[in-house]
């Protein structure tokens, strides 16, 4: 039979998607059916046809999968940031477990019997809700015109109005409707996209979990915002209930403007002016103090990330005599974590303001066995390894033996990489296996790309030995992922 768009199909899900779809067969045309659960059976309507398969969305469950709960949020649907919220907990681990086993053997060509041997279980949450210590709202207006912020719908710019997200700290309501507040009574307005008018685009807000220290940055179309102020003010009056887990008060200590009036997708501008209290908030990770701007990429997940980081740690194997890269590093974070058990850490990052925060956090936490490298991690290794290796050539020429360290950092006994979801570039894995340290720790956000990634460092003489997942990112389909490889030759 030929199935064509809006048609009504009654279908049983028997598998999952990468993005979280359930997957069914009727008539051996496959299907894709958006907010289905494995095990359901679900009437659906045909969005998209293609030849062979198709796309569709839930019109109602018929038969609810043993696997399916009620969503916490009522614009799950609408909103693209949990696809998976009406999967049980426990069958969301199983399938980001699937997912990276599947990648690696379908991507990396590992075999079944390796991925046996090296895969560990996942490492799940303790409670997967109100976990991102960071939220980016887009503030609009609705069809009817009024002022909204909330989330974008999935595959779209149209904001759902929803000021109670929960994935996000729960004070992020107040601090919301103080905003929308504030621009009502003072006129302020919206950034449009379709013309490129109107001044406020993002409201950045970020929770020190252990500090309790909170951020507010407001991304405007311009250099200042009518009768500032008095959004000072009204961010200071909030009464922010609960405390951070070092028993401090939740408090805002942080407020400021990010100035961006370029027309474009990306949110934070690259001026930074503070309205009121510090530039930065400050936090604690994995027992160190970390200064956070609002242009810091920091893990949203500070619980989950110390797990990860621990990973991270327990495969690097450091005694104290080892020298360590660790590429694409932030504002330091695992680079100040391998400095409390290694000889000597080397960061490299492209982000200016990052490397300046990396420098001070190493300074807040008294560390002195690191340096950071500004620059992209591509760019920055080879040109070291090329330069280093001729001096060190030179040096041997002319029978100089005194020890510079320019020999740790051309061969490092570890090396880190953390890169974004595209995952390494290939100039950088090559020099990686060009410098060929002894365990080289992956961190992943991106199964697909990690699998590209390592089947390159195992036919360049590793062999993979660790893969565990760390789910950060409860009722998405995201997965964070820790991995040890170890040189064949030792």
């Amino acid at each position: 039979m030929e199935y064509k768009k809006n048609d009504i199909v009654t279908i049983t899900i028997e598998d999952i998607g990468n993005d979280g779809e359930g997957i069914g067969k009727i008539d051996g045309y496959t299907l894709f059916v958006k907010d289905a659960v494995i095990g359901d059976v679900v009437k659906a309507r045909i969005t998209k046809c293609k030849k062979n398969y198709g796309y569709a969305r839930v019109e109602k469950v018929e038969t609810p999968s043993s696997f399916r709960v009620e969503p916490k949020c009522m614009y799950y649907q609408k909103c693209g940031g949990c696809q998976i919220q009406a999967m049980s907990y426990e069958r969301q681990l199983n399938y980001k477990q699937d997912k990276i086993r599947n990648n690696l053997l379908r991507i990396g060509s590992f075999t079944e019997e390796q991925m046996d041997a090296v895969m560990e279980p996942i490492v799940g949450m303790e409670e997967p809700w109100h976990y991102r210590n960071k939220a980016q709202f887009p503030v609009g207006y609705d069809r009817e015109g009024n002022l909204v912020t909330g989330f974008y719908a999935g595959r779209t710019h149209d904001i759902i109005a929803n000021t109670d997200c929960a994935l996000g700290a729960p004070e992020n309501k107040l601090i919301l409707e103080a905003v929308l507040s504030y621009m009502r009574k003072n006129q302020v307005t919206a950034y449009r996209e379709q013309n490129g008018e109107g001044l406020v685009r993002h409201v950045l807000i970020r929770t020190g979990f252990r500090s309790g220290e909170i951020m507010v940055c407001l991304v405007v179309n311009g250099k200042k915002l009518p009768a500032e102020e008095r959004l000072v003010e009204k961010l200071r009056g909030i009464n922010i209930a609960g405390f951070g887990e070092s028993g401090q008060n939740k408090r805002i200590t942080s407020i400021s403007l990010s100035v961006n009036m370029d027309k474009t997708n990306v949110i934070m501008g690259k001026e930074i002016r503070v309205l009121w209290g510090s530039r930065c908030i400050q936090d604690t990770l994995c027992g160190l103090t970390f200064s956070i701007s609002p242009l810091s990429f920091y893990q949203v997940n500070p619980r989950q990330t110390e797990k990860l980081y621990g990973l991270a740690l327990e495969y690097a194997d450091l005694t104290g005599k080892e020298t360590v890269w660790d590429l694409y590093c932030g504002i330091g974070t695992i680079s100040l974590c391998m400095a409390k058990k290694a000889r000597q850490v080397y960061g490299v990052e492209v982000v200016p303001q990052a490397i300046e925060d990396a420098v001070e956090n190493a300074r807040i936490n008294q560390i002195s066995n690191v340096e950071f490298y500004e620059g992209k991690a591509e760019d920055v290794l080879p040109a070291f390894y090329e330069r280093a290796g001729r001096e060190e050539e030179v040096k041997s020429n002319l029978g100089e033996s005194e020890d510079d360290g320019a020999g740790d950092k051309l061969h490092p006994d570890v090396i880190v990489v953390d890169p974004p979801r595209k995952g390494c570039d290939e100039k950088c894995l090559e020099t990686m296996l060009r410098m060929r340290p002894e365990r080289i720790v992956y961190v992943s956000c991106d199964s697909a790309t990690l699998a590209r990634d390592l089947k390159v460092l195992c036919e360049g003489g590793y062999e993979l030995r660790k893969v565990r997942g760390v789910d950060q990112f409860g009722g998405t389909v995201h997965v964070e992922v820790a991995v040890l490889l170890c040189r064949a030759d030792t």
